[in-house]
């Protein structure tokens, strides 16, 4: 098969794709479109994200729980959504997609992470509010919303709405449903080929055995798997990372000075590399934040939609505290373990291109300083929760724009490809794949921020009306 990909068609498309993801994800489109939209919310909202996330923090613990209800057609717990949201949060991009921005954007690459997240929590806020507003029952009776839903209905319903909607639903299904999907398992039998020596094959029936197990159990099997899965995965990894950088705390002194030094200036730094220069290193910084929080993307909304909560700002809140946990609890103790490490001083040549890279320095951070040789074991672990995790939650969102497209009747057939998306992805290692799962994650992001934008008001009102204490009236708001 990967003969078949090598074919001149494929070499040139792949060509055309990889042109076309350089002008989606450069400094031109959607980083300034996506930054800009946290921006306009911040604004608009008064800094919700600040002025909330006490209240956000009081509902994440209030709610927490292992074993809640069990979650049905009408939805599920609000700790569930989070989790379910988180799943697909937390996935390689907080390990490989760091190392990525770190090598390639320099340390100041991850000031402008930090930057892009701090902004997009108030563009998940949005999502998630809008998520709740517009969310209804499908052919079955099952609670489903998302941006499909709050595109077609809330821009009216005419024929642009609808066409952006099923535009929306189409992308996202081919960029996380089947192709994502296919990118993650590949992580996953990447990291258990060179840390236990097993065949990406084997690994993948594996994969593909237990996710089918959980798709054909509903959203019910899916909430009781994320709200364990992802406590557990986050807090095992949180652990180990802390103590990596306590134990090499007299280095992060340093670590934050070559971040904010790097950040708005082109400094040389890990053994006389070249500089990166600012607008490199924002680029990078930037677009792999986004790519991890998702936040804009129009990929977490499907999960807060089916919290069962009495106002859209109590699931709102929580996505602020989404992107928080994704960005600058997870993805930061990746960065301070390896930046503290000192791995990266001998990972540059003579002419600063890096020796190393992705989940390989993540690794020997973890192997050099603190576990030995069970360090690579460790993170080879940590990525099968972290990847696993997400195609739990890719898989669902997708579900949720099958059922917008076609009803529960396209279902079976919806779940059938992904499991054969994810044996192959497992086996196959086809950069053309990768390039379109970037593809069609940015052209999803565009009929999202359109509708964000446009419903902002919505927003507002919501947030206004909590804040002054007005019931909440789903069908006056949505007039």
């Amino acid at each position: 098969m990967e003969n078949i990909f090598s074919s001149p068609f494929f070499e040139q498309l792949l060509k055309w794709v990889t042109e076309a993801n350089s002008f989606l994800w450069g400094t031109h489109f959607l980083i300034p479109i996506l930054c800009g939209t946290g921006l306009f919310f911040t604004f608009r909202l008064k800094f919700v994200q600040v002025s909330k996330f006490g209240t956000a923090c009081r509902r994440l613990f209030g709610s927490f729980s292992l074993f809640g209800e069990a979650a049905g057609k009408s939805g599920m717990s609000s700790f569930q959504a989070l989790t379910t949201a988180i799943a697909a949060q937390v996935g390689t991009g907080n390990l490989v997609g760091a190392m990525t921005a770190l090598v390639t954007g320099g340390p100041g690459a991850i000031f402008w992470m930090w930057v892009a997240a701090f902004f997009g929590m108030a563009t998940n806020f949005g999502e998630a509010c809008l998520a709740q507003l517009y969310k209804e029952k499908d052919d079955t009776g099952q609670v489903v919303g998302g941006p499909a839903y709050y595109i077609s209905r809330g821009l009216g319903n005419g024929p642009v709405a609808k066409f952006l909607a099923g535009f929306f639903a189409v992308a996202i299904i081919l960029a996380l449903g089947f192709m994502g999907n296919m990118v993650q398992a590949n992580s996953i039998s990447d990291a258990f080929k060179n840390a236990f020596e097993v065949e990406p094959l084997y690994v993948g029936i594996g994969l593909a055995v237990v996710a089918g197990a959980i798709f054909m159990g509903g959203v019910k099997r899916i909430a009781a798997v994320t709200e364990k899965l992802v406590p557990i995965m986050a807090v095992l990894y949180i652990i180990a990372g802390l103590i990596l950088i306590i134990s090499n705390a007299s280095h992060i002194p340093a670590v934050f000075g070559q971040i904010f030094a790097c950040a708005f200036s082109a400094k040389a730094v890990w053994g006389g590399a070249a500089g990166v220069a600012v607008a490199t290193a924002a680029r990078y910084g930037i677009a792999r934040g986004l790519f991890s929080n998702e936040a804009g993307m129009g990929s977490t909304p499907h999960a807060h939609a089916v919290a069962k909560v009495n106002h859209p700002v109590e699931q709102g809140v929580l996505g602020v505290i989404a992107v928080f946990i994704d960005t600058f609890v997870v993805l930061n103790i990746t960065i301070f373990s390896v930046m503290s490490s000192g791995v990266l001083d001998t990972n540059f040549d003579a002419s600063g291109a890096p020796i190393k890279k992705g989940i390989v320095l993540v690794q020997e951070a973890f192997r050099s300083n603190f576990m030995g040789e069970y360090g690579y074991t460790f993170i080879a672990v940590c990525l099968l929760f972290f990847a696993f995790s997400t195609i739990i939650g890719w898989y669902y969102f997708g579900e949720t724009n099958i059922r917008f497209l076609f009803g529960s009747k396209g279902l079976l057939p919806y779940q059938l490809i992904v499991v054969l998306c994810i044996l192959i992805g497992s086996a196959l290692k086809i950069e053309l794949v990768w390039e379109l799962t970037d593809f069609f994650n940015g052209i999803m992001v565009i009929p999202n921020l359109i509708a964000l934008l446009l419903l902002s008001g919505k927003v507002a009102q919501l947030l206004k009306e909590y804040n002054e204490g007005i019931p909440y009236d789903k069908e006056r708001l949505m007039k």
